[in-house]
């Protein structure tokens, strides 16, 4: 497996477990496809309820974490607005916060690139996540967790979520890689959900967030992520930008490549798919 300070392992977890500055959240959200082809987003409330990590609280990216007056899904809130959202769910200086997802770890690591953006560092992404936790057999609790307030600052680094005007500027750019984290039937158009318009962004690459785990939701081998993005020529010195449907996915090709794969600059688009297959200006290309 990969090893990072930013990835703990399931046996590292249940060893901090009683650890005063330890903050644990379930982030999952559920993606099902909805009557006319697209997602329809489902808090993972629900399952959180039936059994969760013991001491684990929950966030709700949609109602919590999202900006509530944007037309599209999961869009980032102001840093300012983030920070406080995250003061008051426990995140703070002199804390150490371990999130995991059920079925995908993509939901734990957008919650690690919104910390991220608002510079926020002590914070490491479970390793398997739920899955693997439950399939080793370890306890689940039903008991309802919420971290008291903390005190946390804003030590923003805006620059790791960009807009459309980025991504636009950056094509036909040698300097840098745009990619695509949805899967090579999504990005050629030949199939899948689509958000829009079908295909991708013209000139980009993909590198498909679900090729960068195995069967056990844990991340693959060092040596095969580094392959699967040298392979698209995600060469360190270049600026990488990646995107999605709608900027979930994305942050798992940005988490292996910054925290596992040492890149320095790599930024998601926020809104991806859902913003630019349905804007008929902004280049795309299929096949």
């Amino acid at each position: 497996m990969a090893h990072s300070a930013n990835l703990i392992t399931t046996d590292d977890l249940a060893r901090q477990f009683g650890a005063p500055a330890l903050r644990v959240f379930d982030c999952t959200t559920y993606l099902k496809p909805g009557p006319d082809g697209r997602y329809i987003a489902e808090s993972g409330r629900a399952n959180y309820d039936t059994g969760h990590i013991p001491g684990a609280a929950y966030l709700d990216l949609q109602a919590d974490l999202s900006d509530k007056t944007s037309p599209l899904r999961f869009t980032l809130p102001s840093l300012e607005d983030l920070t406080r959202a995250f003061a008051a769910k426990g995140v703070g200086h002199g804390t150490f916060v371990v999130l995991y997802s059920h079925a995908s770890p993509v939901w734990a690591t957008r919650i690690w690139w919104m910390l991220r953006a608002i510079g926020f560092d002590e914070v490491a992404i479970l390793d398997g996540g739920l899955d693997k936790w439950k399939a080793e057999g370890r306890p689940l609790s039903t008991e309802p967790v919420t971290h008291p307030p903390a005190t946390l600052s804003l030590r923003g680094r805006p620059e790791i979520f960009v807009g459309k005007d980025v991504i636009k500027g950056a094509i036909g750019d040698p300097s840098t890689l745009t990619l695509n984290a949805l899967s090579h039937d999504q990005h050629s158009g030949a199939g899948g959900v689509i958000y829009g318009r079908a295909g991708r962004i013209a000139g980009s690459s993909c590198v498909p967030a679900a090729s960068l785990f195995g069967p056990d939701k844990s991340l693959k081998p060092i040596a095969d992520l580094r392959a699967a993005f040298d392979g698209v020529g995600a060469a360190p010195d270049k600026r990488v930008l990646v995107y999605c449907g709608g900027g979930i996915a994305a942050t798992l090709d940005a988490f292996v490549l910054t925290a596992l794969l040492g890149h320095r600059n790599v930024s998601v688009y926020d809104n991806s798919m859902q913003e630019w297959a349905n804007d008929p200006a902004l280049p795309m290309e299929t096949g």
